[in-house]
This record gives C-alpha cells, sequence and structure tokens, in this order.
C-alpha cells in the first residue's frame, strides 16, 4: 500500500520514497491510537491487498447485506441515478476497490471519465485496467490516494462538471462530526453545482445487523485480525493473533456497529520498539458503522453544505442511494 504524495504534475518520486511516507503515516496513527484509552486504529488501516481481498469476499457471505441491498437498488433505478449526472461529466469514485456498483452507473450514464481513488494503490491498478479494457471509450485514471485528504485530480477530470460516488455505506465508518468534515472535503473536490452519489446504510432490526458483522464463516473476523497482521509486516510488531479475537455488536445508543478486536489475556505488545500493555478483555476499536434514518442523513448533508435531491431505497427500506446536490 503506498500514501499519495503531492508532486507537480510529470513529476514521478522514486516507490520507495512514497511507500517511506505512507509507512510513516501508519507508524502514527496506530502509536496515537495504541497509546490512548480506550485504545482504537482508523479503519483505513484495513485496507492493504489481502485486506481489500478479504472485504470483497465479505460482501459476497449470506449475512452482509449491504453490498447485494445497495447492488440492487443502483441497478433497478440505474436510469433514473443516470439522470441526475450531466452530459460529458467526470465522475469521482471515493474509496473505489473493486469498482463493482460503478460499472452498473457507467453503462448507464453519460460520463466521460472516471477517477477512481483508493488508497490500495496496487489493488487499485488493476482493477482499473480491467475497467479500461471492458469500457474503452470511456477515460479511466486511477489516483492511489487517502481520499479523506487532499488529492490531485487529474488533467482529463478539469473545466468538466463533475459528480462523486460514495458507496457501500463507508460514510457510516466515520463518526459524525467526522462524516460531515468529510462532506465538506468532498464538495471542495467536486466542485460548484456538483452532486454527490453515496450509499447509507439505514437503522433496522438489530439481529440482522449483528450477524451482518459475525458472518458464521469468519470472513470478518480475519479482515479485521488481518490488521495486526499487516502491523506485524509493515511496523514491526510482534501481536500474536491467537490471542486477540473479532467482537462486533450494535451499540444502540449511537446507532452503530463497534468492531474491536480483544485481548484473551493480559499481554504486551511492541511496535517499531515502542510497548503497550492489554488487559484482558481489553479491546482496540477498529471500526464504526452508523446507521441512518433518512432524517438524520436529511439533516448531516444540510449541515455539511449540501441538499438531498433524491432517495431511492430497496423493498425492506435496509439501504439508501441518495443523490445530494451541493447547496
Amino acid at each position: 500500500m503506498t500514501a499519495h504524495v503531492r508532486v507537480p504534475r510529470g513529476l514521478r518520486l522514486p516507490s520507495d520514497v512514497v511507500s517511506d511516507v505512507g509507512r510513516a503515516a501508519f507508524l502514527t496513527d496506530v502509536i496515537a491510537g495504541l497509546s490512548a484509552d480506550p485504545k482504537r486504529i482508523p479503519p483505513k488501516y484495513f485496507y492493504d491487498e489481502r485486506g481489500s481481498q478479504l472485504f470483497e469476499a465479505i460482501t459476497r457471505t449470506p449475512e452482509y447485506y449491504p453490498t447485494r441491498t445497495e447492488l440492487g437498488i443502483l441497478t433497478e433505478h440505474a436510469a433514473d441515478i443516470a439522470r441526475v449526472i450531466p452530459d460529458g461529466a467526470a465522475m469521482i469514485e471515493f474509496g473505489a476497490g473493486a469498482l463493482t456498483k460503478a460499472r452498473i452507473l457507467l453503462a448507464a450514464s453519460p460520463v466521460s471519465v472516471f477517477v477512481p481513488v483508493d488508497i490500495s494503490g496496487d489493488f487499485l491498478a488493476g482493477e482499473a485496467a480491467k475497467l479500461a479494457a471492458e469500457l474503452p471509450d470511456l477515460t479511466v485514471r486511477p489516483v492511489a490516494a487517502d481520499f479523506t485528504a487532499p488529492f490531485v485530480l487529474p488533467a482529463e477530470a478539469e473545466h468538466r462538471p463533475r459528480i462523486g460516488f460514495f458507496p457501500g455505506s463507508t460514510l457510516g465508518n466515520y463518526e459524525p462530526h467526522e462524516a460531515a468534515a468529510f462532506l465538506r472535503h468532498a464538495g471542495q473536490i467536486i466542485g460548484p453545482g456538483g452532486r454527490l452519489i453515496v450509499g447509507i446504510d439505514l437503522v433496522k432490526d438489530v439481529d440482522v445487523l449483528n450477524r451482518a458483522y459475525n458472518d458464521a464463516s469468519g470472513v470478518t473476523a480475519a479482515f479485521n485480525l488481518n490488521l495486526l497482521r499487516r502491523i506485524n509486516r509493515e511496523l514491526g510488531g510482534n501481536f500474536d493473533l491467537d490471542t486477540f479475537w473479532h467482537r462486533a455488536f450494535y451499540n444502540r445508543e449511537h446507532h452503530r456497529i463497534e468492531m474491536h478486536l480483544a485481548s484473551r489475556v493480559r499481554q504486551r505488545v511492541r511496535v517499531d520498539g515502542r510497548c503497550f500493555d492489554f488487559r484482558r478483555g481489553e479491546t482496540i476499536h477498529t471500526e464504526s458503522s452508523y446507521k441512518y434514518t433518512t432524517e438524520l442523513f436529511r439533516a448531516l448533508a444540510a449541515g455539511s453544505g449540501w441538499r438531498l435531491a433524491e432517495t431511492w431505497t430497496d423493498r425492506d427500506g435496509w439501504f439508501a442511494v441518495h443523490a445530494l446536490v451541493r447547496a
């Protein structure tokens, strides 16, 4: 995995320099998170190459409804969603992953330039190459970047109407103030008059939510534990994965699923020469996934400079795809 580095257009930094910058940011966040009380690590660090592959496997488990439900909405309403996209637009997908959902909109809409942005650069490059081969009339320009921070759009996306695409209920992984900050950040990238299509997981039966993050096959557990494996590999950690277990549950008070890595024993762990003590049962909070009502999301969007223009949901009301317009 590499981090995006802002450099003058046409200048390429050596790969070892980019990797060093990415490692430094990763190390800083891990040291800060393990020093905090309670301990926590940002979920963006799940997504090394193996983490990205495991997440794609999660989306295929029978318990994990968000992906197939959102895909159903996008497929059923593709023509309606396409009507909010201007002709010749540049579509910017934040946290692009495997591009599965983008393909549905790109096939139905008048997009000329597609800019998938993802922190997992190697994985993104492979998926973007596949898409470019499938849609030869579409200009595909991937950007390896932390999409929550400023990044440079490719020249082909300039001087075009822009539309953002943020599927997968990823916005729910942010604390509400962070979600508002991201929406403002996206608005700056998309620009005046821009639009944003965003997927949002809705409040629903607690049993449905808990099963979705505790699949019987253990893929989500492997995804969560892979974060420790990555710390060991890239940051000189010595986590014993057998002494941690995946814990996920719905927090009713905050309307969110919480994912944790819980220590089975009292232990001391080392990362890059720094030591961190764990009590038995102490956890690292690795992810939150907030669930919204349409009314709550409308208020969040309005406070972040966006107007909710259209909403499409599935028949069960489990998931929503919203079209936002810059206010």
